[in-house]
């Protein structure tokens, strides 16, 4: 019997709640309390699009042209999004991913990359996804398995759900982030930020998306109590999806899922914590040294309000 196009699917429960984490990429393909669903999900016979849900690592978002130097050698990746000229999103999407670890409520998903042309590292890679009474939460950590330290970065790419089959533009937004990375409208690489202050950018106070195409991503993120940034879309139903980044993420990337194909077109809100900027590994802006044997976690979750 034929497996699905994202593998093998992991189901967690806990109460009202419920999600699938998949075998290939180690994503989440749904998540729902009560039926409603939190998380937009893709159908289990379809494959993942526009990243949905998948872990992004050693690097999320796009590098210019596949190149990067790091402790002063020049490496050229494989260029994932052709059209652009850009690498994007790592390496380990389309990777099968095992599981570690499974209770009722709790899965734990894991990855090796071994050396590649052009990333000639050993990382192991963990993602654990628990359920409990305050919603789903979400923890990476990448261990240096190797004999060199190497630059890491990582996110992920949920996509929060409006309620509903309809659009994202009449959805309510918060975000309180004061800064948005601007970048070219040809590649989506970086040129600067800017303040969102008297821009159509700022999500600061709730307000409605409309017709906003959205491909950016904030930075200098408020936090409360718990050092938790927080971004909410409210639905046509009048529930919140909210989702959650905690300090090792200092970025957000949100989406509105203008160039994915009808019918998927702005039917959800892509939600992506990032440890690093569009770009990090040229850059060097935020990118981690990973040295041999270390490890580094980070964490995000999401909840229905």
């Amino acid at each position: 019997m034929s497996l699905p196009p994202s593998g093998r699917q992991i189901e967690i429960s806990h109460e009202r709640q419920s999600a699938t984490i998949v075998e290939v990429g180690g994503g989440i393909r749904r998540y729902t309390d009560a039926g409603r669903d939190v998380l937009q999900p893709y159908a289990q016979d379809a494959m993942c699009d526009g990243a949905h849900g998948a872990p992004l690592i050693p690097w999320p978002n796009r590098l210019a042209d596949g190149k990067y130097s790091f402790d002063g050698t020049d490496y050229q990746v494989a260029l994932t999004e052709p059209d652009k000229h850009n690498a994007i999103h790592g390496f380990l999407r389309w990777r099968p991913w095992q599981v570690m670890e499974q209770d009722a409520n709790r899965a734990v998903m894991g990855a090796q990359l071994f050396p590649l042309e052009g990333y000639p590292f050993q990382l192991e890679v963990r993602v654990e996804y628990t359920l409990d009474a305050g919603g789903l939460t979400v923890t990476t950590t990448a261990t240096n398995t190797g004999a060199h330290a190497m630059p890491y970065g990582s996110g992920q790419h949920p996509y929060l759900a409006p309620g509903g089959d309809g659009t994202v533009d009449g959805c309510t937004l918060q975000l309180d982030a004061a800064t948005r990375i601007t970048t070219d409208p040809e590649r989506q690489l970086p040129t600067g930020s800017e303040s969102v202050e008297g821009t159509a950018f700022d999500f600061r106070e709730p307000r409605k998306i409309g017709d906003l195409a959205v491909d950016f991503a904030f930075t200098d993120l408020a936090r409360d109590a718990d050092d938790r940034a927080w971004v909410r879309l409210t639905g046509h139903d009048g529930r919140t999806s909210e989702l959650w980044v905690g300090p090792a993420y200092p970025l957000v990337e949100l989406y509105t899922a203008d160039t994915l194909a009808e019918p998927r077109r702005r039917k959800g809100l892509g939600t992506e914590p990032m440890t690093c900027p569009p770009n990090a590994f040229a850059s060097g802006d935020r990118v981690i040294r990973l040295e041999p044997g270390a490890a580094t976690s980070s964490a995000w979750g999401a909840r229905l309000a």
